[in-house]
């Protein structure tokens, strides 16, 4: 069993930046796949980035591609996601989750676990 726990939510003005971190539980958190996601309201869930094991491969969502990195701090059993050049769009509950059997479709594939989001509110 796995916790995600995510730190760093807030509220930034559009053009800045805000650093993400998802800390999890367990012995295991190298073996596992990592994304991030993010819900605005009224919207459904949708994938931002993700991150292999080692973290030599990530994938953005076009739309933060160029502003936003994903990386991995495997010895603190950490993902970030530091954004910058926020834009309003961005504004949503952010969400990391964790692959336990990498299947390199970070996109669509299944995540086993889930954190309990942050809120990040970009204002004009």
């Amino acid at each position: 069993q796995v916790q995600l726990v995510e730190y760093g939510g807030g509220l930034v003005q559009a053009g800045g930046s805000l650093r993400l971190s998802c800390v999890a539980s367990g012995r295991t958190f190298s073996s596992y796949g990592m994304g991030w996601f993010r819900q605005a309201p009224g919207k459904n869930r949708e994938f931002v980035a993700g991150i292999s094991r080692s973290g030599g491969y990530r994938e953005y969502v076009d739309s933060v591609k160029g502003r936003f990195n994903i990386s991995r701090d495997n010895a603190k059993n950490t993902v970030y996601l530091q954004m910058n050049s926020l834009k309003l769009e961005d504004t949503a509950v952010y969400y990391c989750a964790a692959k336990v059997n990498p299947d390199n479709n970070y996109v669509l594939g299944k995540y086993d676990y889930w954190g309990q989001g942050t809120q990040v509110t970009v204002s004009s």
